[in-house]
C-alpha cells in the first residue's frame, strides 16, 4: 500500500525522533526500534492534568510504517491539542506552537517528498495523521488539511522546479502556511465560475477579485488562487496562480466569526491589481480548472480524516461517559438505548474509516479515485455530524456545557459536511461517475 517502503520507513523514523526532541528527549533514532520507542515517549510526556490514553484499536491492514505514524500523531495529540482545544477553540486562537510543532514532526507536508521538505510518506499514511491530529482538535485538523493537500499536493503536482524551491519546500516543512482561493461570495460550488480575472500586463499577470471563506486565509503566506484568463472559453479560460499574501494590493476582510473550528482563521482573500510574474501561473495558462478538481479530490480525503477525528472523539467522549455515569444504581451503558446509540456510532466510524482508507490507497495505486473520494468525505462529514449529535444525547444536560467537549464537536462537525464540496456536491459527484460506469 506504500510506495517505496524504505523511505517511507525512514521518514517515520525521522518524524519520531523529531516528536521526541520536541518533548525535550534528546534520542538519536537509528532502528526502527529505536524509532518506535522515541515515538512512544511523547505519549508519556502528558500535561499532569491529562489522562492517559490508550492506544487506539489496531488496523490489521496497516504496515508498521503506517501504524508507527499513527501512534506518534496520536500521542501528540494526546499530549499537545486535546488539554488545549476547549480553550483554542474559546479565545479563537490560533494554535501557532502546536502548528509549529506539526512542522517540526512533519505533519504538515507528509505525501510531499523528503526532498521538497515533507515525509515523503502516502496518502494513506496522510489519513491516519489527519484523523488522529482531528480527534484532538479538529482546528488544527483543518489547517494541517489545507496546508497538505489544498495547497502543498498541487505545488508538488502542478509546479515547475522554481516554484518548489520557493513555495513548496518552507510550506511542506511547517516553516509557512498556505491556503487555496477558489470559492468566491458570488459562487461556491460552481467552481467554473470564477469572476476573479487575472490579466495578462507585458510580462506579468494583473489579478483583480474577492475569494472567500478561505481558511487558513489569515495566516497564510501564500495562496493558490484560481482566476479567469478568458472567460469566452468557459472552465478552459481558467488559470491558477501562486500569490504570495504580501503582494502589493493583496488584503484580507474580517476575521469571520464561525459556529464550529473556531481556532483556523476564515476570510476573504482581496485582489486589486495585483501583479504577479508569469513565473506564477501553476500548471500552464488554462489549466486552472484541472489544477482545481484534482486538488478537491486529494482535499476530500483531508476533510473525510478529519470527519473521521470528530467522530471517532464522539464515540470515545460518550463511551467514556455511559460506562461512569450511573442511573438505577447501573452504568448507563447497560440500557439497550444507550448501547443501540453506542453500537451505531462505532458502525459509521467503521465504515466511514474503510472508504477513506480505499480512497487514500487508490491515489497511493494513482488510480482515479474521484468516486471514492467523494464516498469517504460523504460517509465521514455525515457520520461525524451524527455521532456529535449522538455523544450529546448521552450526556444528556452534560453534552449541552462546555464544560464537557461533546457540544464542541458538534459544532465542529457541522462545517465538514459544507467545504470542499457540499454533500449535496459529494452525491452529484458519486451518481455522475455511476452513470459513467453503468451506461444504458
Amino acid at each position: 500500500m506504500i510506495a517505496n517502503s524504505a523511505s517511507a520507513f525512514s521518514a517515520v523514523a525521522r518524524m519520531a525522533a523529531v516528536a521526541a526532541a520536541a518533548s525535550a528527549v534528546a534520542l538519536a533514532c537509528s532502528s526502527a526500534a529505536l524509532a518506535r520507542r522515541c515515538a512512544s515517549r511523547l505519549g508519556a510526556m502528558r500535561h499532569q492534568s491529562t489522562a492517559a490514553i490508550e492506544e487506539p484499536e489496531p488496523i490489521s491492514y496497516l504496515n508498521e510504517e503506517h501504524d508507527m505514524l499513527r501512534q506518534m500523531a496520536r500521542d501528540f495529540a494526546d499530549a499537545q491539542l486535546v488539554p488545549i482545544a476547549g480553550e483554542l477553540d474559546k479565545e479563537h486562537r490560533f494554535p501557532a506552537e502546536q502548528i509549529a510543532m506539526m512542522g517540526e514532526l512533519g505533519l504538515m507536508g507528509i505525501a510531499i517528498p523528503e526532498e521538497y521538505g515533507g515525509a515523503g510518506m502516502d496518502p494513506l499514511a496522510y489519513a491516519l495523521a489527519m484523523e488522529e491530529i482531528s480527534r484532538g482538535c479538529a482546528s488544527s485538523g483543518v489547517i494541517m488539511s489545507v496546508n497538505n493537500s489544498l495547497y502543498c499536493d498541487p505545488v508538488y503536482k502542478f509546479g515547475t522546479e522554481e516554484q518548489k524551491q520557493e513555495y513548496l519546500i518552507p510550506y511542506a516543512s511547517g516553516q509557512k502556511l498556505g491556503c487555496f482561493g477558489l470559492s468566491e461570495p458570488g459562487n461556491g460550488s460552481d467552481s467554473a465560475a470564477a469572476s476573479t480575472t487575472a490579466v495578462l500586463d507585458g510580462d506579468s499577470w494583473v489579478i483583480n477579485g474577492t475569494k472567500a471563506w478561505i481558511t487558513n486565509a489569515h495566516d497564510a503566506h501564500a495562496a493558490i488562487v484560481i482566476a479567469t484568463t478568458d472567460k469566452s472559453l468557459k472552465h478552459k479560460g481558467i488559470t491558477a496562480f501562486i500569490v504570495p499574501t504580501d503582494a502589493d494590493g493583496f488584503s484580507l476582510g474580517k476575521k469571520e466569526d464561525k459556529l464550529g473550528i473556531r481556532a483556523s482563521s476564515t476570510g476573504n482573500l482581496i485582489m486589486e491589481n495585483v501583479r504577479v510574474p508569469q513565473s506564477a501561473v501553476l500548471g500552464g495558462v488554462g489549466n486552472g480548472f484541472k489544477v482545481a478538481m484534482s486538488t478537491l479530490d486529494g482535499g476530500r480525503i483531508g476533510i473525510a480524516a478529519q470527519g473521521l477525528g470528530i467522530a471517532q472523539a464522539s464515540l470515545e467522549c460518550a463511551m467514556e461517559y455511559a460506562q461512569q455515569r450511573k442511573a438505577f444504581n447501573s452504568p448507563i451503558a447497560k440500557l439497550q438505548a444507550i448501547q443501540f446509540k453506542l453500537a451505531d456510532m462505532a458502525m459509521r466510524v467503521e465504515s466511514a474509516r474503510l472508504l477513506t482508507h480505499r480512497a487514500a490507497a487508490m491515489k497511493v495505486n494513482k488510480e482515479n479515485y474521484t468516486k471514492e473520494a467523494a464516498m469517504a468525505k460523504l460517509a465521514a462529514s455525515e457520520a461525524a455530524t451524527a455521532n456529535a449529535h449522538a455523544a450529546i444525547q448521552v450526556l444528556g444536560g452534560m453534552g449541552y456545557v462546555t464544560e464537557m467537549p461533546a457540544e464542541r464537536y458538534y459544532r465542529d462537525a457541522r462545517i465538514t459536511e459544507i467545504y470542499e464540496g457540499t454533500s449535496e456536491i459529494q452525491r452529484l459527484v458519486i451518481a455522475g461517475r455511476l452513470l459513467k460506469e453503468y451506461p444504458a
